[in-house]
């Protein structure tokens, strides 16, 4: 009987990309299904649409009551919701229901911006007949909100996407946390010490002004978390600061459409605005892309 010799045989270990389907990559960074609230959303898009066209319509009556310059708002506020954060919400929606991560973290700035901007109108905008349309939008938009960023695994997003450039992003959102907290404090701080109002809630007209509060209690302090978390790299902070740069972008369109709507209706514009705000929202914008362009569907595994 002979033996047999066999030649060794190497295995050599390549690197294989396993490219996997969009849904299972946006499960596999979930605690739970979004698709409830991300539809939900939709419904909010289209309510939302739906009073900023029938405000537009006719300004005198719906917000007839406001200062003027309480209504230039307004009517930038409805041709921002209309023209770009609208559609814009329901298109990240439905692309984030086909599987995109990259659009679900951005779709959660565009439903955090509506709660924000809702909040606003349900709340210090006299009662009238579209009342009841921003209080469905305002609450759809919480709940959607919540569940969606609840849904999120923040160490499944950190682990599974390629993030760039986080701390310049990072030292961005909390450059504007001290900017936007400096500013209101100027104006509320002045008006505390003389006992008077501030000139941001005489100019509206009502007891405080609701950009003030929303910012101080709740975004500036969030952004600031978020800011905070992604400099060190942590989840919280990768999973939420796109989010919070959409949000920051897409606050700046109403202050620049505000400024061409009082020169239309023929009063005074702060046109100085234009540059400061602007740099702001392309800054957020390019911000945001840097961060979601490193994601990555793609897992690296050894054969």
């Amino acid at each position: 009987m002979t033996a047999t010799h066999h030649a060794p045989v190497h295995i050599n270990a390549e690197l294989v990309l396993i490219e996997e389907p969009p849904l299972t990559s946006l499960s596999g960074v979930m605690h739970k299904d979004p698709a409830p609230w991300l539809r939900l959303s939709l419904a909010a898009a289209a309510l939302a649409a739906i009073g900023s066209v029938i405000a537009l319509l006719d300004v005198d009556r719906f917000y007839g009551a406001e200062t003027e310059p309480f209504i230039d708002q307004a009517v930038a506020q409805d041709i921002v919701n209309l023209a770009v954060v609208a559609p814009l919400m329901a298109f990240f929606a439905w692309r984030a229901l086909r599987g995109s991560l990259a659009s679900y973290l951005v779709w959660l700035g565009f439903i955090t911006f509506t709660v924000y901007n809702y909040a606003i109108y349900a709340f210090s905008i006299q009662f009238g007949p579209l009342f009841l349309l921003w209080v469905a939008v305002l609450g759809a938009s919480v709940f959607a909100l919540i569940g969606g960023a609840t849904s999120l695994d923040a160490h499944g997003v950190a682990n599974a996407l390629d993030f760039r450039k986080e701390r310049f992003a990072a030292g961005f959102l909390m450059l504007l946390v001290a900017v936007f907290g400096a500013l209101w404090l100027s104006d509320i701080v002045p008006a505390l010490v003389d006992g008077t109002a501030p000139v941001a809630a005489t100019d509206v007209n009502l007891p405080t002004n609701p950009v003030h509060v929303l910012d101080l209690a709740f975004f500036l302090p969030a952004a600031a978390i978020v800011g905070g978390s992604l400099w060190q790299r942590r989840p919280l902070g990768y999973a939420a600061a796109p989010a919070m740069l959409v949000f920051m972008a897409l606050t700046g369109l109403p202050i620049m459409t505000t400024v061409v709507v009082a020169d239309v209706r023929g009063r005074d514009a702060a046109w100085q605005l234009l540059a400061p705000i602007g740099l702001i929202t392309t800054i957020s914008l390019l911000s945001t892309w840097v961060l979601v362009r490193g994601l990555t569907h793609a897992r690296r595994v050894h054969t």
